[in-house]
């Protein structure tokens, strides 16, 4: 029986964050149970298969009402899960409640992320957050309290108007509350977010490229000094506290996405369902599935994957796992590159390894791109 990770997607937010181009709605609680019972459906469809991890992300998962949560619950209690399974459920500030965590707890999750971004209650309001640093206290608090001992906070630098030292403030804050693993972004502005049409009118005052470097910097060096080992490009963890379930992207392992929007890559295909919230509940209660794209990796797509994903880990990608996986030496196809970045000092092999050097991380989007195969 194959070995799968799990991701589950609730699309529903309270309110849609300024720099978000996540398939997330806000507006549409009318459809939370019938997208639920839809996503219930698919989820029991999963058949012979261990899942080894499960990630409920979105939107905002804990925005969704108990209710909700119990006819989901229901259809993952009915999957074959393994011993150790590392079961995540994202969500913000200001949606987590004492009930809400007791249920998860019931659920059998033992690892939380919550989405904090900034320090600051301005910079919170100037993103279009819906909780403040209080509310980000006070649910952290509660989680602790009643138990949970894996916690994820996700932060975001490079935001309009940030100051370096409101950067430093973030992460002297953040790690005296001691979470287990941070994620810490650097802002990307993407099309058709309310950011991208304040950026396009000149009006959306970013850091500069300098300062937003030093912040990247800066995480690197004191989240060390604070016992975070930094394993992926932008993702910091205590011993042995790295998530699994992302690690299961960055070596192409492989898993089955459930709800709209979510993609899965399983037996060299990669798939994805339907993103439309109505759409999605019509097609599953129709055909019992949402899939709208369907293809086979080629050996090519494989191998492009392989590296990039592979390359946002610290320790890079294996040359014997990609010999096994390819049944090809990896410098017979990708000899070039490799010894270009090797050469300026951008990427280091040792005897199994190879992986980009702090000066190749920074600008890791142009090697990542020559390892396209045209």
């Amino acid at each position: 029986m194959k070995n799968v990770a799990l991701y589950i997607h609730i699309p529903f937010c309270k309110q849609k964050c300024l720099y978000c181009d996540f398939p997330s709605f806000a507006g549409k609680e009318e459809n939370m149970l019938h997208y639920c019972a839809a996503l219930a459906k698919e989820i029991s469809s999963i058949k012979n298969k261990k899942i080894k991890t499960i990630f409920i992300g979105g939107g905002t998962p804990t925005y969704l009402s108990l209710e909700g949560w119990e006819i989901i619950k229901e259809s993952i209690d009915r999957l074959d899960t393994s011993g150790g399974l590392e079961f995540t459920v994202e969500g913000n500030p200001g949606t987590f409640t004492m009930e809400k965590l007791e249920f998860f707890k019931k659920m059998g999750v033992n690892r939380l992320s919550i989405g904090l971004q900034a320090f600051q209650d301005s910079l919170l309001k100037s993103l279009g957050r819906i909780h403040t640093v209080e509310d980000f206290k006070q649910s952290f608090e509660m989680a602790r309290k009643l138990g949970f001992n894996n916690i994820n906070v996700d932060l975001m630098f490079g935001l309009p108007s940030q100051t370096f030292s409101q950067w430093q403030e973030t992460l002297k804050n953040i790690t005296k509350l001691k979470p287990e693993h941070l994620s810490c972004y650097s802002l990307i502005v993407e099309e058709g977010t309310a950011f991208y049409k304040k950026f396009n009118q000149g009006t959306l005052n970013l850091p500069d490229e300098e300062i937003d470097r030093a912040m990247y910097h800066e995480t690197i060096e004191y989240l060390s000094e604070k016992g975070y080992v930094q394993y992926e490009i932008s993702n910091f963890a205590k011993d042995k506290m790295a998530c699994r379930h992302n690690l299961v992207y960055w070596e192409m392992e492989e898993y089955i996405g459930c709800g709209s929007a979510s993609h899965s890559y399983i037996d060299g295909f990669r798939y994805r369902n339907e993103e439309n919230v109505e759409a999605y509940i019509e097609k599953i209660n129709a055909f019992g599935s949402a899939i709208v794209e369907k293809k086979k990796n080629s050996t090519k797509d494989d191998m492009e994957e392989f590296m990039f994903m592979g390359l946002r880990k610290i320790m890079g990608i294996s040359k014997s796992q990609f010999q096994k996986r390819f049944n090809i030496d990896i410098h017979s196809v990708y000899e070039v590159v490799i010894n270009k970045y090797i050469s300026n000092g951008f990427m280091v092999e040792n005897d199994d390894n190879i992986f980009l050097t702090y000066e190749g991380i920074e600008v890791s989007n142009v090697i990542m791109s020559e390892f396209l195969l045209s």
